[in-house]
């Protein structure tokens, strides 16, 4: 998840299949990862599926040749990625119903949501939570000031804005806090909605968050703030880089074995 020196597009899959090894390249300010796989083919094959760019080549071909292929192929691949992410979404948000009486997740928990007037409207307005948002409850009710027949990518749109406002002040919280207990600094945070990556840092202390981790338990979203922490000491993926994310957070296995099972362009299913 470090930022170095370009994005990644597509992160390593939670497991590789037998024989195949995980390799990145760089294409412009773009590192692409992908699964490698060696095959008697003749030539270099490409495709997208959940695990993101699998690249078969020959066994003749050198790296050099199929990182040269990869390079080659970037719009392609950006192109292909982007519209299989825009489809994942798309099948994502069929569980969740933009309705009155609909239901989304928030910290890890099922937040009920409710059209038309609310009990007390609230700093935000057009939105009114009924529960503490620290610390939220299964049952718990988010109100939006709109007509009960208002159109569902508007509930989207004014839910998501709430989501948002949430992830910013919860997520600079819990960051602050474990870089404080931790002595490193932090030089800033800035939410992102990447479809790809739920994190990034760069070497000089800039930290970026997928707002979408909201959506999570807390642990999970603890988890990945330990892992961009974790890059202010060591900007690679090596076994001290693993160490200093267990220094953070001792019991993160869990959490990152939860998260790998997610998309950060999804809405998770609770």
């Amino acid at each position: 998840m470090q930022q170095q020196p370009g994005r990644l597009v597509m992160d390593r899959p939670a497991q590789l299949p037998p024989g195949a090894q995980w390799r990145e390249t760089l294409s412009g300010m773009q590192r692409l990862g992908y699964t490698l796989m060696r095959s008697r083919r003749r030539t270099i094959g490409f495709l997208i599926s959940d695990d993101g760019l699998r690249v078969t080549a020959p066994a003749w071909a050198s790296q050099a040749q199929i990182d040269d292929a990869v390079r080659q192929k970037t719009r392609w691949i950006v192109t292909k990625l982007e519209a299989w992410q825009n489809r994942r979404t798309q099948l994502s948000m069929a569980h969740t119903r933009w309705q009155h009486g609909g239901e989304f997740p928030f910290l890890g928990v099922g937040i009920r949501l409710a059209l038309g007037a609310a009990p007390s409207v609230g700093a935000q307005g057009q939105q009114s939570y009924q529960g503490d948002p620290c610390c939220p409850e299964a049952g718990d009710i988010l109100h939006l000031s709109l007509p009960m027949d208002a159109e569902s990518s508007r509930i989207r749109e004014i839910t998501e804005a709430w989501l948002q406002r949430q992830a910013a002040l919860q997520f600079q919280q819990r960051l602050q806090h474990m870089a404080t207990q931790h002595g490193l600094t932090v030089r800033s945070l800035r939410l992102s909605a990447a479809r790809t990556r739920w994190g990034s840092c760069t070497s000089d202390g800039r930290i970026m968050l997928n707002w979408r981790l909201i959506h999570f338990s807390p642990a999970i979203i603890d988890y990945v703030i330990a892992h961009e922490l974790a890059h202010l000491r060591e900007m690679n993926h090596g076994p001290d880089f693993w160490n200093e994310v267990g220094r953070i957070i001792p019991d993160y296995e869990q959490a990152r074995a939860a998260l790998r099972s997610h998309h950060p362009g999804d809405i998770p299913v609770l």
